[in-house]
């Protein structure tokens, strides 16, 4: 079979008002590119586990009116696509559909709601795609798709993962590229929508597949940019540790998602920044402890580390690892005063950047489900505006409205030109005192707070 394996692409707010904010602002929109901008992993890993008697083709689109450029001459579509663009993918499967050409779509989106989109498409995978793509295959090959693959309690083994199809990536558009060295997430934060839907419990692929991994894309790209496409890196310590000795002398540069435990392991920090590690992102969620409350639905993880937050930021940053702080705004606990706390502890912690997202119920998570219960949600299949950026319930300490406006504010704030300079002078500046090793044992350097504040 000729099979197109197409990634649905591209993420912008609904809300026209804050699109208009984040195109004026060049750390918004640079944001933005970064969340959408990586190729589709779970597509490459299931062309990489097929048999050399089919051929593949990758493509991405971004918008409806540009499904006249994807190819056509194919005998089978894979879809991916995430939930705040399914309504593109279900127009993707709809236009090779009117072309006699049938389509499988997978992801954590169908997997929880593969009712909704087997209507759309010839075949839907729930749950974790590679313990289905074989009979899936086997299936289309002779013409004879089930409606339905897979299952939510279906495992696959990390053991067996194959090597993803990089190569069938032009290069030249990505300025990094995916690498996943585990799924799931040891936390159960009640917003969730990440790959704990579909994976189960937290599970890790083994080093030397990782590896090779790497070294298949630094054969294709010699000094890679890579994101290790994990919700929480760095859970085994003494995996990693094992790992990035053999990272080391590959020359790659990287980025990692993790939690502020990371911050506790001093061998560990300074083996990432000798391994290439340039940030690491780390959902602080909220500066305030009262509205971590609960928030981590297993053992208040969050709430109970929240007081070595700022200790965390420090510490990582001293190692020459730049700190992505994100937040979430919205919550139950949250009022008007929650927009000046992220900017006020983000000036505070002179961490390197901000990542700010509104509380978002994504179909699947207890969140979704608290929310409809309590009849919060605005509407019950508002996909459209599952964007991270967009308000689809009533907030309980604020208007929408309240919520959305001091959002756009605050966004303006953490992002003009002056304040994304000055967090970039405070680590450089950070980092010169430390190489000169002027100031004495025990002591602080002067903070930019201090020493310089933008306009």
């Amino acid at each position: 079979m000729h099979i197109a394996l197409v990634a649905i692409s591209g993420l912008r707010p609904y809300d026209q008002a804050l699109t208009d904010v984040g195109r004026s602002l060049i750390g918004v929109q640079s944001r933005w590119d970064a969340i959408a901008s990586l190729p589709s992993l779970a597509l490459l890993t299931l062309a990489g586990m097929t048999g050399k008697e089919h051929e593949y083709i990758y493509r991405e689109v971004d918008h409806a009116d540009k499904l006249d450029t994807l190819p056509g001459d194919v005998d089978f579509v894979a879809l991916s696509s995430y939930t705040a663009k399914i309504d593109l993918a279900y127009a993707v499967a709809a236009h090779y559909r009117a072309r006699g050409v049938p389509s499988v779509i997978g992801g954590p989106h169908v997997s929880v709601l593969p009712e909704e989109a087997a209507t759309h498409c010839d075949a839907v995978v729930v749950g974790e795609g590679e313990s289905a793509w074989p009979q899936v295959i086997e299936d289309a090959a002779r013409g004879g798709l089930r409606r339905i693959y897979g299952g939510l309690d279906a495992t696959f083994s990390l053991r067996d993962a194959p090597l993803p199809a990089y190569e069938l990536l032009d290069l030249s558009r990505y300025n990094r590229l995916p690498v996943q060295t585990s799924r799931g997430c040891p936390h159960r934060c009640e917003f969730c929508a990440s790959s704990v839907l579909i994976a189960g419990k937290y599970k890790q692929k083994p080093v030397e597949k990782v590896l090779a991994e790497v070294d298949k894309i630094k054969a294709l790209w010699p000094r890679p940019f890579i994101e290790f496409a994990d919700d929480n890196s760095f859970v085994s310590r003494r995996y990693w540790k094992t790992l990035l000795e053999e990272l080391r002398g590959r020359k790659v540069r990287w980025f990692a998602q993790t939690d502020l435990a990371v911050s506790r392991d001093d061998d560990l920090l300074a083996l990432m920044r000798d391994s290439g590690c340039a940030q690491v992102l780390i959902g602080f969620e909220s500066p305030c402890a009262e509205d971590l409350e609960g928030l981590e639905l297993r053992n208040d993880w969050k709430r109970r580390h929240f007081r070595d937050s700022r200790d965390a930021i420090r510490r990582i940053q001293a190692h020459g690892i730049t700190v992505l702080g994100c937040f979430v705004v919205g919550m139950d606990t949250q009022g008007p005063a929650c927009f000046d706390a992220v900017y006020d502890f983000a000036r505070e912690t002179e961490m390197y950047d901000v990542q700010v997202t509104i509380l978002t119920p994504f179909p699947g998570t207890p969140l979704y489900d608290r929310l409809r219960r309590e009849d919060r949600l605005f509407a019950e299949a508002a996909w459209h505006k599952c964007t991270l950026y967009d308000v689809n319930y009533q907030p309980r300490r604020m208007s929408a409205a309240q919520l959305e406006d001091g959002f756009r504010d605050l966004i303006v704030r953490l992002y003009r030109p002056e304040e994304t300079a000055w967090r970039r002078k405070c680590y450089k500046r950070r980092q010169r005192e430390r190489m000169r090793a002027t100031v004495t044992e025990g002591s602080t350097p002067a903070s930019c707070q201090e020493q310089d504040t933008p306009p």
